[in-house]
């Protein structure tokens, strides 16, 4: 299958196919776009689309984020997991009001320098924001890439590649960057997943080297990581009573979330110095003002 190929048959599919998310709207601005992506790492987009929605009518622009302190940005962010990440979004936006005007940059090089902003985000947010013309290699992207072209189960390692970025780059059609890196994205999320891949409905299956080799599994398979039990757990019991909380809680109250003292202190300390969580002088604690 040749580059132009493969990008007509994912595109086709995907204008019949896309689901109805709304930061891949026509009506998206690319602080939405960046919203998203934030929330996107590591969650699915189920408990992404409530949770944007409220964030951008409370904040629909950089500025209006930046105007509130970190803590609402925590509190705001619920259950959404990985909770830094709220405040890597604040700090993003405090750097946007004030080093760009209040309005995201378009330019890579400024998108990556943003706080929480890595390789794939700035590409995601110049593709999808500003129509640029970059490869966007989230997870989903690899591993289509990787079937249809390596006859892999999954891409190697945990970064893309020199060669798979080339390669994504080869397959972009000319203007139509974003467009094409949400059909692949689309095909990797809904077609060909990671587990249960719906080959027989894929739109490129026939020239898929994959598919023609009979699909050989991973050679590693990746380990699911549990929750249950963990400092993660802990640390996501103490913000929810910090979070449903008015003003400051006092210790006793986080003392009740968990019986492991050890752990308790562990996790509380690691919320400490991640900055999600402040001490008062009064010994109490609360989310970052």
């Amino acid at each position: 299958m040749n580059d132009v190929s493969f990008a007509a048959a994912v595109g086709q599919w995907y204008d019949a196919n896309a689901r109805d998310l709304p930061w891949r709207g026509p009506h998206r601005s690319p602080w939405g776009v960046l919203v998203s992506e934030i929330m996107l790492q590591q969650t699915p987009v189920s408990r992404v689309l409530p949770a944007w929605g409220e964030w951008m009518a409370r904040w629909p622009t950089p500025a209006a984020l930046a105007a509130d302190s970190p803590g609402e940005a925590v509190r705001a962010w619920g259950r959404l997991g990985y909770p830094r990440r709220a405040l890597r979004l604040h700090a993003a936006a405090v750097a946007i009001v004030e080093q760009h005007g209040g309005s995201v940059p378009s330019a890579y090089d400024d998108l990556l320098a943003l706080p929480g902003v890595g390789t794939y985000t700035a590409a995601a947010v110049a593709a999808f924001g500003f129509g640029a013309h970059h490869a966007v290699l989230d997870t989903n992207v690899r591993r289509v890439l990787a079937r249809v072209f390596d006859a892999t189960a999954d891409a190697p390692g945990s970064a893309p590649t020199a060669s798979e970025l080339r390669r994504a780059r080869a397959l972009i059609p000319p203007g139509d960057a974003a467009h094409h890196a949400v059909a692949v994205m689309e095909l990797g999320a809904l077609i060909c997943t990671a587990r249960t891949p719906r080959c027989t409905e894929c739109p490129v299956v026939a020239s898929c080297r994959w598919w023609q080799a009979g699909r050989p599994p991973a050679q590693r398979r990746r380990a699911v990581q549990r929750y249950a039990g963990t400092d993660r757990q802990v640390r996501g019991r103490l913000l929810a009573v910090l979070r449903d909380a008015e003003g400051s809680v006092a210790r006793n109250e986080l003392d009740a979330v968990w019986d492991d003292d050890v752990q308790r202190e562990r996790a509380l300390a690691g919320l400490l110095a991640d900055g999600l969580v402040q001490a008062t002088d009064t010994g109490a604690y609360r989310l970052p003002a």
